[in-house]
This record gives C-alpha cells, sequence and structure tokens, in this order.
C-alpha cells in the first residue's frame, strides 16, 4: 500500500495598513504528519527592517515568529501544532526603514495536520463473484477512483465512487458490472475530505498447479531419485503459469504439505513441513525466480476426513499455488507462518 500527499497551498489576501506593496502572505495550510506541518510563507516584495507574526491558536497555544529578509526573498515560519484541526487568530507587523510608522496585518487562518491515512480491505471483504468491494478509511471518506480489470485485457470499470464526506470507519462500497474474463486487478486510491490519499492494488486470484504427487519414504522427507521427474513435470507446469499470469504482478509460489493421520498430529505437523521445505527447495535449485514459501499442516487439513490412525493415500499431498500476495486457504487449521527454503 502506497501514500501520497496532495498539498494545499491558500493565499492570505490581507491588506497590509502601511504599504500594501512592501509584503504578501501565503499559507501551506495542510501537512501530512512526519512530511512536513503547516506553514505560514512571508513573500518580502519592499525594503523592511523586520516583521514578527504573534498568533493565538484554537487550543490557547500563543506562538510568536520573527524574522526579515531582502527584497525578494520568502521566509518559511513552521507553525509546530499536534496532530488535528486548528484555527489561528492574530497580527503580522512590518518595521520599515528610515523610522516609517510600522504597518499591520490581522491573520486569521485554518491549518490541519494529519496522521497517515489507513484504508483497510479485508479479504471477506473482496466479493468477486457479487462484483463488489468493502473497504474502510481512517477520516472522513471524499471519494474513490476504482479500476477492475480483467483476464481478457478489458477493464470492467474504470470511474470515481462519490462518498460525501462519510465518517471515518463507515464501511464503503463499490460495486462494477458483469464483464466477460476474470478479475485479475482493482486499483483503489482513496481519497478524505482534506484530498489527501491513500491506495492500494488488490490481485483477488491465486492459481493451483495439477501435479502428481511425490511419494515419500515413510517417515523421510528426502526426495527419492526416481521421484524427480515428477518435480520436474510440476515444474515445467509452474513456469508455463508464471509465465501467462506474470504480466499482471510479481508473483510467488506456496508450497503446502499434508499428511495422513497415521502417527501423532506433532509428529506429523513436522514431517509435512520438512517434505514441503524439500519440494520448494527442489523448485529453487531446478531455477524457479520468484519467491518460494511453504508450509506444512500435517494431518489437521485433510482431503478425505478419515478416523485417526488411517492411511488414507489421499491425505498425503501437497499443494502447489501460484498467487501475487498470501494464498487464501479454505479450512485451514492455523495461521500458516509462510517460510522460505
Amino acid at each position: 500500500m502506497s501514500v501520497r500527499l496532495l498539498p494545499l497551498v491558500a493565499l492570505l489576501c490581507l491588506p497590509l495598513t502601511a504599504s500594501a506593496e512592501a509584503i504578501r502572505v501565503s499559507l501551506e495550510g495542510k501537512a501530512a504528519l512526519g512530511e512536513g506541518v503547516p506553514t505560514l510563507v512571508i513573500h518580502i516584495e519592499e525594503p523592511i527592517d523586520g516583521f514578527e507574526v504573534k498568533l493565538k491558536r484554537s487550543d490557547g497555544k500563543a506562538v510568536e515568529l520573527k524574522g526579515g529578509g531582502k527584497p525578494g526573498i520568502s521566509r518559511r515560519l513552521a507553525l509546530e501544532q499536534p496532530e488535528g484541526k486548528f484555527h489561528y487568530e492574530g497580527e503580522l507587523t512590518v518595521r520599515f526603514p528610515g523610522g516609517a510608522e510600522p504597518g499591520s496585518m490581522p491573520l486569521s487562518f485554518d491549518t490541519e495536520l494529519n496522521g497517515p491515512l489507513k484504508l483497510e480491505v479485508r479479504p471477506e471483504d473482496v466479493d468477486v463473484p457479487g462484483r463488489k468491494l468493502r473497504f474502510t478509511l481512517s477520516r472522513p471518506a471524499a471519494k474513490t477512483e476504482v479500476t477492475v480489470k480483467m483476464d481478457t485485457g478489458k477493464t470492467a470499470f474504470a470511474g470515481d465512487v462519490d462518498f460525501k464526506g462519510a465518517p471515518a470507519g463507515t464501511p464503503l462500497e463499490v460495486k462494477w458490472l458483469p464483464a466477460e474474463g476474470k478479475v485479475m486487478h482493482i486499483r483503489l486510491r482513496a481519497y478524505d475530505t482534506s484530498d489527501f490519499y491513500t491506495g492500494v492494488d488488490l490481485y483477488p486470484w491465486q492459481v493451483d498447479i495439477p501435479h502428481e504427487e511425490v511419494t515419500f519414504a515413510s517417515g523421510r522427507s528426502d526426495v527419492p531419485s526416481a521421484e524427480k521427474g515428477k518435480l520436474d513435470a510440476s515444474y515445467k507446469s509452474i513456469t508455463e503459469a508464471l509465465n501467462k499470469y506474470g504480466r499482471w504482478a510479481s508473483l510467488r509460489l506456496y508450497v503446502l504439505g499434508h499428511t495422513d493421520t497415521v502417527g501423532s498430529t506433532n509428529d506429523n505437523r513436522e514431517l509435512s513441513l520438512k517434505r514441503a521445505k524439500s519440494i520448494a527447495t527442489y523448485f529453487r535449485q531446478r531455477g524457479l525466480k520468484v519467491p518460494v514459501f511453504y508450509e506444512g499442516f500435517g494431518e489437521q487439513s485433510p482431503a478425505v476426513p478419515t478416523p485417526d490412525e488411517t492411511a488414507e493415500a489421499g491425505n498425503r499431498r501437497a499443494e502447489y499455488i501460484i498467487a501475487v500476495e498470501d494464498p487464501s486457504l479454505t479450512n485451514a487449521p492455523f495461521a500458516p507462518r509462510w517460510r522460505k527454503p
């Protein structure tokens, strides 16, 4: 997820009682926390002896700033403040050369210092069959720019959805019309009411690679020489899928190991983890360039439900999944801790 700041520069067009040509004031009233603070900019147009700014912030804080310079110089006065919106009232006083009477300018303006804008999309909120997506924003929502692209190369939706300042945390929803093909990429750019935005790119799909299962020796995790041909065939299928889908995003391969229910749960978990690592390592050594991750689920996620101590061949298996992000797993017994071989 990436975040950018759209700065707002608002001019304060207020008269200066003594020599309106001598000085000009502008305001950079909005800033993102960690990237800067609201700033008054004093543009010196004619010779002056100096200036002084006295302000009172809406929380009662008094602010005093001084400066000077030659014509053509601009002085930036940082308004250090906490996160949030504040109002300032005060006065700018300018001293002129030759003993001329000082001039003054009333100041009244608003500032805003915002923390990171957060957009949350949970996996269950991406409903591709229903052609809709839900999310929340950490500040009042103005609008969202949405693009939905299909594997046919066509765009199912591209446009803005207006949320009219919906309060922070409100569940927001975007929808798109039916389109031929499979959804490959959803791009969101969500704007708050201060014109800050954050975005996310979603790839709500994964590819399961059909393959012939490797037969390991009982209790062993090393790949038998006679079984390596199966992994070579799987490697070919994986590379074909990577070539097909790699144009959409950077891809990853996930290897999941499973066992039957013969033996203890802990031993089966450890055995499935080691076998998944052996397979992942083989693909890596074979020349696979994409990141490879593995996890073992032991007997806890069976393809064929059986009683304990049942030697069911259908449960001694592995899964090879290609995805952009961690895959969505049905009935996973625990949150996987993906490892690299």
